[in-house]
């Protein structure tokens, strides 16, 4: 036990992911103060073996135990470090809770984050899944990552050019048994750059009454109360949001499901020459919204969303999204992959 930090031993983590599943770590690690990581990890659990480190759990799948320890950083520090009037430099620490981020810039008059509102966990794990929604990803608005090397034993930054973002992806995710986020800083900017035209949310502003221009706070009510018509509240429902990525193909093969399929939602990909598909659409179309084995199923309101209706296994859980992705491939010969890193067994 230290000031900076507490060790709790066979540490029981079912309230620590937001599926709810069963799950054990040997050790956990709950560190207040980033600057006792050197000296944690000259422990031979910590140095030697794989570390998970935990955010607000919602964004795993544990099929199991850990194999090894478990780290939390609950540090909750927010603060303006440059601010020219117009643009603001925002650093956060990685244990603040992303909503309650987004919240703080948008009553601070910063605007950027604003679609992504509601989005469960912290901002550590923000840049590590390049977390998305409604037309904006966090890369977008990221100025440097900040974290700690296990292999080199210190402290490096890294500008967002240097992080490899991509599509639900960066350096951090290829990674993980290296580097340990510690700190996000986002470039925000005092004047409104809204992004409307996406999903529904233009059709939300409406039915709020808002007519013209809306403001960014507006914007986040708006993708607030989609997300909350949606998606399952974990606190009620245990789910991970999202368990599916959408799955990117070469043009080719979207147009000619297109031609099968004229009601199939397609977007531009990661380049002008691939797009985009709904994994929701397709795996609705094999009919799994609302399937229920047990405890594991999808939710009836959405068929991205995996949910443990009480006593689901992760194990269970797993086996239903393998089975849900062999239909898809099956039917329409695209390949669908989990957003969420999966513990105990590989995919």
């Amino acid at each position: 036990m230290s000031g900076t930090y507490r060790i709790v031993e066979n540490a029981r983590l079912d309230a620590r992911n937001t599926f709810g599943v069963p799950a054990v770590a040997p050790m956990l690690v709950e560190v207040a103060d980033v600057a006792a990581l050197p000296e944690l990890f000259g422990y031979a659990m910590l140095r030697d073996g794989p570390v998970l480190v935990l955010g607000g759990g919602s964004n795993l799948l544990f099929a199991g135990d850990l194999p090894g320890a478990a780290l939390s950083l609950t540090a909750q520090r927010i603060e303006t470090i440059e601010d020219d009037g117009n643009i603001a430099i925002v650093r956060a620490d990685a244990g603040v809770v992303w909503h309650d981020f987004v919240l703080w810039t948008l009553g601070h008059g910063l605007c950027g984050l604003e679609n992504l509102s509601l989005i469960p966990g912290t901002v550590g794990a923000a840049p590590i899944q390049n977390i998305g929604a409604y037309g904006v990803e966090v890369r977008d608005h990221i100025h440097a990552v900040k974290a700690f090397d296990r292999r080199n034993g210190g402290f490096v930054r890294f500008d967002a050019a240097d992080c490899a973002f991509a599509y639900r992806d960066s350096l951090f995710k290829h990674d993980p048994e290296r580097y340990i986020v510690t700190a996000v800083e986002f470039a925000l900017s005092r004047t409104p750059a809204l992004k409307l035209d996406y999903a529904g949310i233009g059709e939300e502003l409406q039915a709020m009454g808002i007519d013209g221009t809306p403001r960014a706070s507006q914007v986040a009510e708006a993708v607030i109360r989609i997300r909350q018509r949606k998606l399952p509240d974990p606190a009620l429902l245990g789910n991970a949001g999202s368990f599916f990525k959408n799955p990117i193909v070469p043009m080719a093969q979207a147009e000619a499901l297109f031609a099968d399929n004229a009601k199939m939602p397609m977007f531009r990909g990661s380049s002008d020459d691939t797009r985009k598909l709904s994994a929701a659409w397709l795996i609705d179309q094999c009919g799994w919204k609302g399937h229920r084995e047990g405890d594991a199923g999808v939710s009836d309101a959405h068929a991205l969303v995996l949910v443990n209706h009480g006593q689901a296994t992760g194990a269970q859980l797993l086996d239903l999204a393998r089975r849900i992705a062999a239909s898809v491939q099956q039917r329409f010969g695209v390949a669908i992959e989990p957003e969420p890193r999966i513990i105990g067994a590989t995919w």
